[in-house]
């Protein structure tokens, strides 16, 4: 969970499992990870609340990571019992088959931290656009102050050179 944009960036988050119980819960966070252990099967509930701040809205980005433990290699092993045949060695095969797992694995902990990277940039990016319009708002102000002062104080002083009185001579 991390809150990209929005007043406050911060956001109450819930975790209820398909029977109703609530696993994991925050309130009014800006990031947070948290890992569960799934002890039921079924549908489970992401609540992300906002009502601390009804008059703003927040960007959020969450990813879900579920690793199967259930089954052995998670139906990817379906390649090796077409390919395996009589003739191939078998220790090879598991040689091949533990590097191609240990690849995949590794891609998709690089997919993560590549997405979780965007949201960092996002969020970042969103701060400095922020800042610049307020910058350049309060710059803006500024020199209209400045320029009203200016043209007050040479209006200023033009009027006391001014010479009302005639001279005679």
């Amino acid at each position: 969970l991390y809150v990209i944009a929005g007043s406050g960036l911060d956001v109450g988050f819930i975790l209820l499992s398909p029977t109703g119980h609530r696993l994991v819960s925050d309130f009014r966070r800006s990031d947070g990870i948290h890992t569960v252990d799934p002890t039921v099967d079924g549908d489970y509930r992401l609540c992300f609340d906002n009502n601390f701040s009804k008059m703003s809205e927040k960007m959020v980005f969450f990813e879900v990571v579920i690793n199967s433990l259930n089954s052995k290699n998670g139906g990817q092993d379906d390649w090796l019992d077409t390919v395996m045949s009589d003739s191939m060695v078998d220790y090879k095969m598991e040689d091949i088959r533990a590097r191609m797992d240990s690849v995949h694995r590794h891609l998709e902990k690089s997919h993560q931290v590549q997405a979780m990277l965007r949201a960092f940039e996002a969020r970042d990016r969103y701060l400095l656009e922020d800042n610049l319009w307020r910058v350049s708002f309060w710059s803006c102000v500024n020199l209209s102050v400045m320029l009203t002062v200016a043209v007050v104080q040479i209006y200023t002083l033009r009027r006391l050179f001014v010479n009302t009185k005639q001279v005679r001579t």
